[in-house]
């Protein structure tokens, strides 16, 4: 289960702060504590921080704004809420929470300067928050109820839906008359408040010193409403909160400017050994096969001048550049009559009687062979045909074909035409 170490803090930056353990399910892991802020940072561990922050610095209210969530709904929150704030909307932070099942939006609004100012104490002590929440979203929605914190001169409210509010240096009959609930409560006197559905049940959060300090005021309340439950806060305000947000309840100011930030480094050190490790053996590898490149190249170039030596001690009249060794390994072959003249003699006249089956004016008069060049005589219409003949002859890319004479005998021209393999 997540642990959480929840921190308040004081509107006073002199003043000390409170902090608590809590987990995920709301349950307290430890004492609240209070104390310089520097000294929650032994307590943070491998807890994540949520800081919460003085209600009465944050203006929270809803909204109904179709865009649903991402940028574009925090680029609207501004001009949607732009009439109900005093300051310029330039100078202040809107933060979106969860949409509510009445489909309005929770918002949060508070100035910059408070925000680099929170920022900036956490920092100094050395804290790095996940969460920061108005601490009126400590107070738990209860649907059909109506919840109240009191204590420390300030009343916390919300009616288990949309409404909810802070104020400061009011009783919490006038908490409730501004929220309209004693309306309702007098527009029902005479029935059953739970018959005419009016609000009739109020949950009370406050110290013992607030109970006995709106003594009167909670007397009053139980004419007014079906039922007020007061439950005391022994140990301060602090545990109350921090059950809550630990569930994840809250709107969160840690958005858009504030939002956290991917840090590249952070997500990819631990793997720097294996990435290090990954780097050379690529390097390891990269340098194997350039030493092999090199080597055979080598090998290659020993090879290729051992061989232009024996060739030219075979054909000593043959000073040509020795470019592929194995074309000359298979012209001597042929010249010797060895196995690769078959391999030579048979297709080369296959694509022979290709050429004479596409030119049917041009007669073969005799056909020759030897050390793999075929001499032909044959006898063409005009020179169009003979050239065509020749161009049919190439056109595998294996042979070529080249017209070696060509005579004018009566009507027809009489040519000898040799052909080869490309290349030799």
């Amino acid at each position: 289960m997540a642990e959480f170490l929840v921190i308040r803090l004081d509107s006073d930056r002199a003043k000390a702060a409170n902090w608590i353990a809590v987990d995920g399910n709301g349950t307290r892991i430890s004492p609240p504590v209070t104390g310089p802020l520097a000294e929650a940072a032994k307590d943070v561990a491998d807890r994540a921080v949520i800081a919460l922050v003085p209600a009465t610095s944050v203006l929270t209210t809803t909204v109904d704004i179709p865009i649903r969530s991402g940028s574009k709904l925090l680029a609207a929150l501004p001009y949607a809420l732009e009439e109900f704030v005093a300051d310029d909307v330039e100078d202040l932070h809107f933060a979106a929470g969860t949409r509510s099942e009445s489909g309005l939006l929770p918002v949060a609004v508070v100035a910059h300067e408070q925000m680099q100012e929170w920022l900036q104490r956490l920092d100094e002590a050395g804290i790095s928050a996940s969460r920061l929440v108005p601490e009126n979203y400590g107070l738990a929605r209860i649907s059909g109820t109506l919840s109240m914190l009191a204590a420390e001169g300030q009343i916390m409210f919300n009616d288990g839906a949309d409404n909810e509010f802070v104020m400061q240096g009011v009783k919490p009959s006038d908490a409730l008359a501004v929220a309209g609930v004693l309306d309702e409560a007098t527009a029902g006197e005479g029935t059953d408040s739970e018959d005419n559905g009016g609000p009739g049940h109020l949950l009370v959060y406050c110290e013992p010193v607030d109970e006995e300090r709106f003594l009167h005021d909670w007397n009053a309340l139980r004419h007014e409403l079906a039922s007020v439950d007061i439950k005391l806060l022994p140990d301060g305000v602090l545990p109350r909160l921090a059950v809550t947000v630990a569930t994840g309840r809250g709107t969160n100011l840690l958005q858009g400017r504030y939002g956290a930030k991917a840090e590249v480094g952070a997500m990819f050190r631990p793997w720097r050994y294996a990435a290090a490790l990954l780097l050379l053996l690529g390097v390891v590898a990269f340098g194997g096969k350039a030493v092999d490149y090199y080597r055979l190249s080598q090998e290659e170039s020993t090879l290729k001048d051992q061989f232009t030596q024996v060739y030219r001690e075979i054909r000593p009249d043959d000073t040509r550049e020795i470019v592929d060794p194995a074309s000359i390994v298979n012209s001597v072959r042929r010249s010797l009559g060895g196995p690769a003249a078959s391999q030579v003699f048979l297709p080369s006249l296959q694509q022979l009687g290709m050429a004479v089956q596409q030119n049917g004016s041009a007669e073969i008069e005799a056909i020759s062979y030897r050390a793999g060049v075929i001499d032909v005589r044959l006898t063409a219409p005009d020179v169009a045909t003979l050239d065509n003949f020749q161009k049919i002859v190439s056109s595998s890319g294996r042979f070529s074909a080249s017209i070696q004479s060509t005579d004018q005998v009566g009507d027809k021209i009489s040519s000898r035409i040799q052909i080869r393999e490309s290349g030799v």
